[in-house]
């Protein structure tokens, strides 16, 4: 069927005027669209009207649009009182709560008022875009819409394609977002779709992290944001968004995913929730807060003033042993050279996924002077350090010593496979791989979606093209190795491209 997107009088109706609902009204109408919008909450829809022309008037005082676009924009939003007033509808956008019950009868009303061309659109975050659609006559026109919240200002939009979907569905609304001028990406429906999906690994995994004792809150979010160039930390985003958005939707998807252990959920995550410790709409999370709702977080301790005798640098691992080499000729100290080291020497290890137990004993080096150094990201703004269980804290304080001696801080972390933002930002590879070898979404649209949905500085494939292919996998198989947890099994579409020395992005022949 054609459908002319650009049709200048082409009318969206939209169901549900809270955040989504008016976000959405507000890109449509600027957009040139005719937008009719209707809540079942008394007054809601006529104060979204509001607040869209409030933040049109903002866009005109700095110099986004012309007053007379404004206007225009805000006259193009008319309310409506019933479901029956959607019938000139071409397309039809539900924005109401996220429940399957609510939105399946919904568009069950609604597909006998519009015409049989309408196209019929959910703005579901988590719910499947074929079990919505499961009862209606016609699934062959419905599709998902998925916006991000403030949607005026996150450019993404998710096109699902249901079991049933017409790929006309999807093109005229992939058009339609890029004429409400956001970056429309293409997927077909599962559960979290890409987004959500790729996000768990950021947030599961940290909360894994902690769990095992292996780091605090504020130092893993420290290192993501120091070291793997996040905007903000897994915790920090958590007391942003709150425990009861995400922890219900961690355990959706991996329920929806029949107990995938990559989407495992954790105890932490639960607790909190059921305690209401919510993060800062609780005033109290991960974080307790000051009475501006800043997070309280106690100052990083200085540096230790020890340094060791002598050090040694393992050179199992080529790169890491460069890198690490060259940082402590610049900080002063004189690498010995032996193939072993002296009998005092700090040994220093740089793993890629292994822990610091494991080099030791692999590398027959004495476990109570051995010290594990994070080097598969820079060590420019924060360094990563862990000892095994035994390590005498007397090394470990003279490598944290020496390793922070020219002002970068160091984050110690207990003895771990992958360090901290190794694991991490493995699982968030890992998951945007299984995506793309589901076929659920291109690597490109993989990679586009979780930059701009997310702020993520990469998305999971120019993230395993940036820090190796090979290393990434390494990391995983490690982890695997160590933990015996299906959580962290390397999935084929990563293992191949490892094993053929090709960019993570190489699409299937």
């Amino acid at each position: 069927m054609k459908f002319d997107a650009n049709r200048p009088d082409l009318t969206l109706g939209i169901l549900g005027a809270g955040a989504m609902g008016r976000g959405i009204a507000q890109v449509a109408a600027a957009g040139g669209m005719h937008v009719l919008m209707m809540d079942t909450r008394a007054g809601t829809a006529e104060e979204a009207r509001n607040f869209v022309a409030k933040m049109l008037s903002r866009i005109v005082e700095k110099g986004g649009m012309s007053q007379d676009g404004a206007a225009a924009a805000t006259a193009r939003i008319k309310i409506v009182n019933a479901l029956a007033d959607f019938k000139p509808c071409h397309v039809l956008i539900e924005a109401v709560v996220e429940n399957l019950d609510v939105k399946r009868q919904v568009f069950g009303e609604l597909e006998n008022i519009v015409a049989p061309d309408c196209i019929l659109a959910s703005n579901t975050s988590s719910l499947s875009i074929t079990t919505i659609a499961a009862n209606l006559k016609t699934p062959r026109r419905f599709a998902g819409f998925h916006f991000f919240n403030p949607v005026p200002l996150m450019r993404l939009v998710e096109v699902i394609s249901g079991l049933h979907t017409e790929e006309w569905v999807a093109e005229a609304l992939f058009a339609i977002g890029k004429r409400m001028t956001r970056e429309p990406v293409r997927c077909t429906d599962a559960p979290g779709f890409l987004v959500n999906q790729v996000g768990r690994g950021f947030t599961l995994e940290a909360a894994h992290l902690v769990y095992e004792g292996i780091s605090s809150f504020v130092d893993v979010d420290r290192v993501m944001r120091d070291v793997g160039g996040f905007r903000m930390g897994p915790f920090e985003l958590m007391e942003l968004t709150g425990l009861d958005v995400t922890h219900p939707a961690s355990e959706l998807i991996y329920n929806q995913f029949f107990q995938e252990p990559r989407f495992r959920p954790n105890l932490i995550m639960r607790a909190r929730t059921e305690a209401g410790v919510l993060g800062r709409k609780t005033k109290k999370g991960f974080y307790d807060y000051d009475a501006e709702m800043k997070p309280i977080v106690a100052p990083e301790a200085p540096a230790p003033s020890a340094r060791p005798a002598s050090v040694w640098v393992s050179p199992a691992e080529p790169a890491g042993h460069a890198a690490l080499t060259d940082l402590l000729k610049k900080l002063g100290a004189s690498p010995e050279t032996g193939a072993k080291p002296s009998a005092k020497a700090l040994c220093l290890v740089t793993p890629i996924g292994d822990d610091a137990t494991t080099c030791a004993v692999e590398q027959a080096l004495d476990p109570k002077r051995t010290i594990a150094v994070d080097t598969l990201f820079p060590l420019v703004k924060r360094r990563t350090i862990m000892g095994t269980s035994i390590t005498d804290p007397a090394y470990r304080d003279a490598a944290h010593g020496l390793l922070a001696s020219d002002g970068v801080p160091v984050t110690v972390c207990h003895d771990s496979p992958g360090f901290i933002a190794q694991r991490i930002v493995a699982m968030i590879i890992n998951i945007g791989c299984s995506i793309a070898q589901s076929r659920t979404g291109t690597p490109a649209d993989i990679d586009k979606a979780v930059t701009l949905g997310l702020n993520y500085p990469n998305g999971p494939f120019k993230f395993a093209d940036v820090l190796g292919v090979e290393r990434i996998y390494r990391v995983l198989t490690a982890m695997y190795r160590i933990y015996g947890d299906p959580r962290y099994r390397p999935n084929i579409w990563l293992a191949r491209r490892a094993k053929l020395g090709v960019s993570a992005l190489t699409p299937e022949a």
